[in-house]
């Protein structure tokens, strides 16, 4: 399989369209226009029924004490964890691109609603909904596309994969746990094949 993109190229920096927030010179970050990047794929194997897609951060902290702490910068060692960023699946095996724009377009507060988005597809949870746990004005479900904000202090250049698969199965049958570590399991136990685009972001203006 190989995966395309109008917006997204392999190594390059995520455009600013496509994050959640943007490096701000008086508050560090501004949120940004926050549209789901366009995505095109071919050459899938004989036998798939349907597509899914997947796109998360491989270098989110695995510990929050210095994150977007004024006089601190969150070191380059730390150990790192994934944080998800997007998951859609049921996408027919008739369709072979993801409009830009088409799956979120702006930011939401409080999340875009789901698991049911347009044409029969759905999408999963993303990480959002836990890191704005407990926020009074932005606390809520964040289903669908987020883009990148990764800590404006973080030493460390972010890694974005965003990667679509050929399944053997018209639809995934995902009861409850729509989070994205969930979603991405049940995508891998059915996937014949994948294609990816790896991109990287950063709010730390030292990096950008």
């Amino acid at each position: 399989m190989k995966l395309i993109s109008n917006n997204l190229t392999n190594g390059q920096p995520v455009p600013a369209a496509q994050a959640f927030a943007v490096i701000d010179d008086t508050t560090h970050v501004a949120l940004s226009a926050n549209r789901n990047p366009h995505l095109a794929w071919l050459d899938a194997p004989a036998g798939t029924q349907s597509f899914a897609i997947v796109c998360y951060d491989l270098d989110v902290p695995s510990r929050g004490d210095d994150v977007n702490q004024e006089g601190r910068e969150v070191p380059a060692d730390l150990p790192r964890v994934d944080f998800y960023h997007w998951t859609l699946w049921n996408i027919p095996a008739s369709v072979t691109s993801i409009a830009e724009g088409s799956q979120a377009d702006g930011v939401v507060a409080r999340g875009k609603s789901g698991p049911d988005a347009q044409g029969g597809m759905q999408h999963g949870l993303n990480d959002y909904t836990g890191w704005f746990a407990g926020d009074a004005d932005m606390g809520g479900d964040y289903f669908g596309y987020d883009g990148p904000c990764p800590p404006w202090n973080d030493a460390l250049l972010h890694r974005y994969v965003f990667a679509v698969h050929a399944l053997n199965v018209n639809t995934l049958d995902m009861q409850g746990d729509y989070s994205g570590a969930n979603v991405r399991a049940a995508i891998e136990r059915h996937s014949l094949a994948k294609a990816e685009i790896v991109t990287t972001y950063t709010l730390n203006p030292r990096l950008a």
